[in-house]
């Protein structure tokens, strides 16, 4: 009788204790499906967005317009008038093509970067594009024309020094009518100033199209808890086949 007393004591005693540990257990917060923000100032690892809201463009660091070249100037010109007029020319985001490097870091969409030890990933909701910087790596001697450039990084204390080339010259640099050559190439500086926050520098040299180097920044906003999400450009879009008819011919297409 006294050995099956003590049965019932120590079965009580279990399940008080399971009780415990699960209460224990549900008292804790559920996890988070995305990461802390690291305090280690080289690990960018987050989502971000353009900062300040709706202000969504590269700027000068001094102030100063695009250096165009005389012959350049035109061009240019001819590209403000359209926006002007409120029928701009066609441009690589119109046509749902990848709007390049550095104008990417302006698009009003969320930017997933991942810092690895040999290549930082940076994956863009808009387009659904990507930027690999391989780290501490030579550019290939052999690059194809593209659309983003082809990147190399490497640390100068806790900034970010991204070298890019190997461009085509469909895209813009920032704003109406920046266009480039294939002769193109950006220096990148990311520095992160606190854990929100991001300075994002980039310094474009293209002797075809400009007289000097222009530099341009702005800074980019951790997100906590934002999540890419599906981005679709080409329904209901213009044949893809007169893309590059379009592009070289200068169309206008007014806005509705």
């Amino acid at each position: 009788m006294r050995s099956a007393f003590r049965g019932v004591i120590v079965a009580f005693a279990g399940l008080v204790c399971l009780a415990s540990s699960a209460a224990a257990q549900t008292a804790q917060p559920p996890p988070k499906p995305w990461p802390e923000p690291s305090a280690n100032p080289r690990d960018f690892s987050g989502v971000y967005f353009p900062s300040p809201p709706g202000y969504y463009r590269l700027r000068p660091i001094d102030g100063s317009e695009v250096p165009f070249l005389p012959a350049t100037r035109a061009e240019f010109a001819r590209h403000a008038a359209g926006e002007a007029a409120n029928a701009p020319l066609v441009n690589t985001s119109t046509l749902c093509l990848p709007s390049g490097t550095p104008r990417v870091m302006t698009a009003p969409y969320p930017v997933k970067i991942i810092v690895q030890p040999k290549e930082v990933t940076m994956l863009f909701e808009v387009q659904h594009l990507m930027r690999f910087i391989y780290m501490n790596e030579e550019h290939p001697k052999d690059l194809d024309p593209t659309f983003m450039g082809h990147s190399v990084g490497h640390w100068e204390g806790d900034t970010l020094v991204v070298d890019v080339t190997g461009f085509n010259d469909k895209t813009w640099l920032s704003g109406t009518g920046t266009f480039h050559s294939e002769d193109l190439h950006i220096t990148e500086r990311y520095t992160r100033v606190d854990k929100d926050q991001i300075n994002y520098e980039v310094t474009m040299e293209d002797p075809k199209v400009l007289t000097k180097p222009w530099t341009l920044h702005s800074t980019i906003m951790l997100r906590e808890g934002t999540r890419l999400q599906e981005y679709v450009c080409a329904e209901n879009n213009l044949d893809p086949g007169n893309f590059e008819k379009l592009l070289k011919g200068g169309a206008n297409i007014p806005r509705q």
